[in-house]
């Protein structure tokens, strides 16, 4: 591996979670453009990207980190303790913003965002400890196809044969519903629910297999290459496969994983292009920052949702304020409500920006 940091990946890491926040704190959720919505089930919206982007980049990390690891012997035990304790950190993080800031435990969602990397982070990590390469696609592989012909084809208890056009059902549904404790972000199912972490994992696989890739190709263009074709191959399936096994964040299905994961392999690529071989890296100033303490950033974001969205001043929350004061002088509501994601995001990055400079890396 480089000694230097990949920059590209860096950055893409940071602009994956600055999208992140965007989508997630709208000025309000009756005004948002289409783009910045999930789709409603089967569908893809930019949107839609944004989460398994970052899984993808958390298996090419993976990859960086543990072949660096491996090369400078140190104990497998070693290496097991701290992965085992970063994904529980993550797992309870995700928990802790879950119940913030009431911290009503009666109430515990036991799966989220931040749940699911640590699952695909511990995962993955063992993964790549103690498998090559070649077994990592068969595992992958086999993942998908075992997800589609279970969620597609074997019928349901009480239902039958799954209906992928509707929420309730299918498996996820059915075993959620049976198994899940606590609350349910849809009442009878969850988008990071049991089922669909398993396809989630491949995501991360996907990511440690381009990863395995730059690693071993030693001429830049000719990785690049590689990287871009392979890529470009898993979006093309992906967008086939949906013609059998519909494209849906919510199941995370198969077609979905390989369709997101090409493109965040050309993302990369392109990423790569720009800023490692042409070396046009100013651009990505806010991506390095942010990147540089993601989850860290991400927590935050949640955290100070209270302030900008809980607390009300003379009847009405900030961003409430905000909404009614802009959409008076004219402006479009969703524009409106954009700008206020976007001041949100550029806020949640001064503290990110401080920490940036004092060279203060959380790594969580």
């Amino acid at each position: 591996m480089p000694g230097k940091r990949l920059v590209s990946l860096d950055a893409l890491r940071g602009f994956t979670i600055a999208a992140m926040v965007i989508v997630n704190d709208p000025g309000s959720w009756n005004y948002v453009y289409a783009p910045l919505r999930h789709a409603q089930w089967n569908g893809c919206t930019v949107t839609d990207l944004i989460f398994p982007f970052f899984l993808f980049i958390v298996g090419v990390s993976v990859a960086f980190a543990y072949t660096k690891r491996l090369q400078a012997n140190v104990p497998l035990g070693k290496i097991h303790r701290k992965i085992v304790i970063r994904a529980i950190i993550i797992y309870l993080l995700g928990l802790f913003l879950w119940l913030w800031p009431d911290f009503d435990f009666s109430a515990i969602r036991w799966t989220g965002v931040l749940q699911r990397i640590s699952v695909v982070f511990l995962v993955c990590a063992l993964l790549f400890l103690h498998t090559g390469w070649k077994q990592q696609i068969w595992t992958g592989a086999a993942m998908l196809l075992a997800y589609w012909i279970i969620v597609a084809y074997v019928p349901v208890p009480g239902i039958g044969r799954p209906d992928l056009s509707v929420p309730e059902k299918n498996w996820a549904n059915y075993l959620d519903t049976l198994l899940l404790p606590g609350v349910l972000w849809q009442k009878t199912w969850d988008p990071e629910g049991i089922l669909s972490t398993f396809p989630a994992i491949v995501s991360g696989i996907t990511g440690m297999l381009i990863g395995k890739l730059y690693l071993g190709v030693r001429d830049e263009y000719r990785r690049l290459a590689f990287i871009f074709f392979a890529g470009f191959s898993m979006f093309v399936i992906g967008g086939i496969w949906n013609w059998f096994f519909p494209i849906n964040k919510n199941l995370w299905t198969s077609s979905y994983v390989l369709y997101t994961s090409g493109a965040a392999a050309m993302a990369l690529a392109a990423c790569m292009l720009i800023v490692d071989i042409w070396n046009y890296s100013r651009w990505t100033f806010l991506g390095r920052v942010y990147g540089a303490n993601a989850i860290a950033s991400y927590v935050l974001a949640g955290m100070l949702t209270l302030v900008f969205y809980g607390i009300r001043i003379g009847g009405a929350s900030l961003n409430e304020w905000f909404m009614n004061g802009f959409t008076q002088l004219g402006l479009d509501p969703r524009f409106v409500s954009l700008l206020y994601a976007l001041i949100y995001m550029l806020i949640i990055f001064l503290p990110a920006l401080y920490l940036y400079r004092k060279k203060i890396f959380i790594k969580v």
